[in-house]
């Protein structure tokens, strides 16, 4: 199975999806957790261009072409094997990321963004997606007591808040397959959700 997880910067990926691969592994389930971008020796490369080297101008395009070169590494030479062994998949940020960020964040041609970031996943679709919806200034609140800052992080307020209303308007086109979960609350109470739908998912 393919879980990914999205949501606006400082909305807790991290945690919760650490969190769901330990319940998973204590009940049996081989479990990889992985991320995007920065898998492999390509993408590490790709990360630090894109969310590191503060004085590497990128234009959208070029951002967006090469997160896209880091997710056909990635689904290729290690989400895909993985997979195909029985594992369940946990991957924080996959196409969603790049339809919001690109496409609605950057403001790039959407057809253009939905093309690539499909052929990108090399016909991989998350069997499930954990949005964690958060307001935008309580996520980048959370951001000012972690060090470790992106490029990403430090964009304006209304380029996030353009990225918190695509994953909204996304999710309400998907509800199949997008379970919008609200993070401003509890980690605990969060992850208690989060268990409960991919327990759910799975039985199925």
């Amino acid at each position: 199975m393919f879980i990914t997880f999205e949501g606006v910067e400082g909305s807790g990926k991290t945690t919760q999806t650490g969190l769901l691969k330990d319940f998973l592994l204590e009940r049996g389930y081989k479990v990889t957790l992985t991320r995007e971008p920065g898998w492999g020796a390509v993408g590490k490369l790709i990360r630090r261009m894109l969310l590191e080297e503060r004085d590497l101008e990128l234009d959208p395009l070029a951002e967006l072409c090469l997160f896209c070169a880091d997710r056909v590494q990635h689904v290729r030479d290690f989400i895909k094997p993985k997979l195909e062994q029985g594992e369940i998949v946990i991957c924080d940020r996959f196409n969603d990321s790049t339809l919001v960020y690109q496409g609605y964040g950057r403001k790039l041609d959407l057809d253009l963004v939905k093309k690539l970031a499909k052929s990108s996943a090399l016909g991989l679709e998350p069997q499930l997606t954990i949005l964690l919806n958060l307001p935008v200034k309580l996520g980048l609140s959370r951001l000012k007591k972690r060090s470790g800052k992106t490029k990403m992080d430090e964009e304006p307020v209304e380029f996030h808040e353009r990225i918190r209303q695509a994953y909204v308007f996304i999710a309400q086109k998907e509800p199949g397959r997008i379970r919008v979960v609200n993070a401003a609350g509890d980690i605990k109470e969060i992850q208690e959700e989060i268990r409960s739908i991919v327990l759910e998912c799975l039985s199925k």
